[in-house]
């Protein structure tokens, strides 16, 4: 059965449209993504922005022709958003709008709904679920998930880049103060690390993982298989951020591999992961371009 996604998260949109059977997606007829940077400003004034809000709408309209072009109604694309939604005062407003005009029903799930659904969907064939532990840094915040247990910070590549990344190119004093924050929250996922097996492998996802695989082959053009095959050490990571920090904004667009208009939060997404591989004792890092808008479509009965 043909069936479509759409995960609107604080910085991108995702579409996924794939033949779907017994839970399982069996083939991707396309997969398309958009940085609309919806949970802009939400971090610090509470609600989300008419500039972010109008990139948001354009892309619906471009989703909306696309799934109609392949025969599927809006009304029956799963719809999920997440940590903007579940911060903003106006975003259930925003959602009835949404629905009104573009025929999307977006339901905004939990941060532990998003980090189970996150986990179904990331595994890669052959991967075993016992074995892995999926880390999906969000804009607003990131989710920590394995088989067993899970867990959502408010720990994300946008909240922390608006809070303390400010300078271009970021000044030392910042860079400390941001890297300190990032050790702090990752505090509260000690005992979450303690209770999973010591050997267990660290699985990224989501748009700074992908995007830190991509630059490090120094891709032209996105290819999932290509960066699926990379294996982050903790040393590649700090050398990553370390050039990152260097760096302009501008000079980071120029970058083969980096999607220009996550350029300015790219530096806080793999501090991130750079300290979540350090803090938590994980000695390499995978890298899956699936994710959330998989899982909807495979677990959809339960959210």
């Amino acid at each position: 059965m043909l069936k479509a996604s759409i995960d609107l998260g604080t910085n991108t949109c995702l579409m996924l449209i794939a033949e779907v059977e017994s839970g399982a997606v069996n083939k991707v007829l396309a997969d398309h993504a958009r940085i609309v940077r919806l949970g802009e400003g939400v971090d610090k004034k509470g609600y989300l922005q008419s500039d972010a809000m109008e990139r948001t709408l354009t892309c619906m309209d471009e989703y909306r022709k696309i799934v109609s072009e392949v025969g599927i109604s809006p009304m029956d694309v799963v719809c999920v958003a997440t940590s903007q939604a579940r911060d903003a005062e106006n975003g259930m407003g925003f959602f009835a709008g949404v629905e009104k005009e573009y025929g999307f029903r977006f339901r905004v799930i939990s941060g532990q709904d998003e980090a189970r659904l996150s986990f179904m969907g990331s595994l890669l064939p052959g991967m075993a679920p016992s074995s892995h532990a999926v880390v999906d840094i969000g804009g607003g915040s990131t989710e920590f998930v394995t088989a067993k247990e899970d867990r959502s910070v408010d720990l994300g590549s946008v909240r922390f880049t608006e809070r303390y990344l400010i300078s271009d190119p970021v000044i030392d004093e910042e860079f400390r103060v941001c890297l300190s924050e990032i050790d702090n929250k990752l505090e509260e996922l000690v005992d979450w690390r303690c209770s999973i097996p010591a050997n267990i492998q660290m699985l990224a996802v989501a748009g700074t993982a992908t995007t830190l695989a991509s630059w490090h082959l120094g891709l032209r053009v996105f290819d999932a298989a290509e960066v699926e095959n990379v294996k982050f050490t903790n040393q590649d990571l700090l050398r990553m951020v370390n050039n990152l920090k260097r760096m302009t904004v501008a000079e980071r667009r120029e970058q083969a591999g980096i999607e220009p208009k996550r350029a300015d939060v790219l530096l806080a997404g793999a501090m991130i992961m750079w300290r979540t591989m350090e803090k938590l004792d994980f000695q390499t890092c995978s890298v899956s371009s699936r994710g959330l808008r998989y899982g909807v479509l495979m677990g959809n009965n339960s959210i």
